[in-house]
């Protein structure tokens, strides 16, 4: 294919329209120093426009994108909450995003002091003292925890103990990390009252019980009541508890895993420190673990000594490492500043707007919605279409797609898997109460949509650049690029 050829590829350009021009002072100085094995034989083929149109072009593109910046983001479970732009403009310090992971550790003593602080942080809200700050996102988190709990049970002598309970309510991460830990998964079922059930999972405990991976408060919004209760029972059969600190922003400031039993738990930045989230990343998923499980945390770990920071690499019974360096830096950075802005009362306030904004939501909506476990929730809740919206054809996609056309992203939709047709539904602590109400009334008018089973709810979105697509397949075979026909 020709260069001409390729160029139609790109369909708003025009041939001869520059933004810029190269002098050959400024191509001779991009080039120099590179051998020639390393330059074009031609020019490539790159869309030909002025700068206006280029300009327009992308301005429209971010338009087209959705971001908490923009409205509303209630995906349960995922926490989509406001973060900060002082935040922002301080990881964009060079005396912060200029540091190198293989500088010498004298030189960014304050980076050091800053992860070392932000250690002592997080020990103090979980109640879990040993931290290491590595794994990249949640769910790696869980993995490294796992293979920390693997470790110890081996250095017991306890390698017969491959077993991990899981709720039938949890994050699918949770089954998935322990499967690449090297435990089979045995599931636990829900109760009536949308928590653990307590003799089931006493029914399951064994010899070869490695531990329990639950979180607290759950998928369905629910405060574990008899957290205590179950960890003592795991303990009892010689197990572990771990705790998916996913919904951490519920409790944060109000309860610590550690006083009730939990021995290890990973925590999202992302999520309840309000740290950028979403698009991939980038994430953080800490860890924090028992005194007793300390020795087994990945390398390197900061420490502290009487003239300064460094970063210790032996330690005989550690995992090793679980990822390159030292964690995501300027993610660790922007947690530790909301931390030290919000301080012991401000985090507490985050967990009680969280559930403030939630149960007033959930209220708002339990007229026209069915609410499966409509009680006091924390910082989340599960709805699902009424018996006169099933009769009627309308589906929990359908909703989510029309909730589209109102301007708001759609809640998480068919998990947790115990609920059918469900929503989940997280409004977080940053929203207000004009927007809880809008959100309520658009639900609303979905509700009477759906009773009617009108084409416009089973057709949305229409008013969107992209229509209804195939979901199922766009994962399979995704459609990157345009081409002209």
């Amino acid at each position: 294919m020709s260069r001409s050829q390729e160029a139609l590829l790109f369909e708003k350009s025009k041939p001869g329209r520059r933004c810029t021009r190269w002098s050959g002072a400024d191509r001779k100085a991009a080039i120099e120093g590179l051998p020639d094995s390393e330059l074009r034989d031609q020019a490539p083929a790159l869309p030909e426009m002025g700068e206006l149109e280029l300009m327009r072009h992308f301005t429209r593109l971010s338009q087209k994108n959705y971001a908490i910046t923009t409205n509303f983001y209630p995906l349960g479970s995922c926490t989509m909450k406001y973060n900060p732009v002082v935040h922002e403009a301080l990881a964009a310090e060079s005396q912060w995003s200029g540091l190198h992971p293989l500088q010498d550790p004298g030189e960014v003593q304050g980076a050091l002091g800053m992860m070392h602080q932000l250690q002592e942080a997080l020990a103090e809200m979980t109640g879990l003292p040993a931290v290491t700050l590595h794994p990249a996102a949640g769910a790696q988190g869980e993995l490294t925890a796992l293979m920390v709990l693997r470790a110890w049970l081996d250095a017991q002598g306890q390698n017969q103990r491959r077993t991990i309970l899981i709720p039938d309510s949890a994050h699918g991460t949770n089954p998935a990390s322990c499967t690449l830990a090297g435990f089979r998964v045995v599931t636990i079922k829900t109760s009536a009252r949308g928590l653990l059930d307590v003799e089931d999972l006493r029914q399951a405990l064994g010899e070869d019980t490695a531990g329990l991976m639950i979180t607290n408060p759950n998928t369905l919004g629910l405060f574990e009541e008899k957290i205590a209760e179950i960890c003592q029972a795991v303990h009892q059969a010689g197990g572990k508890v771990y705790m998916d600190g996913a919904n951490f922003n519920a409790i944060v400031g109000v309860a610590r895993p550690g006083d009730f039993g939990v021995d290890m738990m990973h925590l999202n930045l992302h999520k309840t420190f309000s740290t950028p989230h979403g698009g991939g990343g980038p994430g953080s998923g800490p860890i924090c673990v028992t005194e007793e499980l300390r020795a087994f945390l990945p390398i390197p770990m900061v420490v502290e000594e009487e003239d300064g920071y460094r970063l210790e690499h032996q330690l005989a019974d550690s995992i090793g490492r679980v990822r390159g360096f030292h964690g995501n830096f300027l993610v660790l950075l922007r947690a530790f500043a909301y931390i030290r802005r919000l301080g012991a009362e401000g985090m507490r306030r985050v967990a009680e707007n969280a559930v403030l904004n939630a149960n007033y939501l959930r209220v708002r909506m339990q007229e026209a919605w069915r609410i499966p476990y409509n009680r006091i929730c924390t910082h989340e809740f599960v709805a699902r279409p009424t018996k006169e919206m099933g009769e009627a054809g309308s589906k929990t996609l359908d909703i989510a797609k029309r909730l589209i056309e109102f301007g708001f992203h759609p809640p998480t939709v068919y998990f947790p898997l115990v609920v059918p047709e469900a929503l989940m539904i997280e409004p977080t602590e940053t929203e207000s109460k004009e927007t809880l109400d809008a959100f309520a009334e658009a639900m609303q008018q979905i509700a009477e949509e759906a009773i009617r089973g009108d084409e416009a709810l089973r057709a949305a979105p229409q008013t969107t650049p992209v229509q209804r697509v195939d979901e199922a397949r766009a994962v399979k075979d995704p459609q990157l690029c345009f081409r002209c026909s």
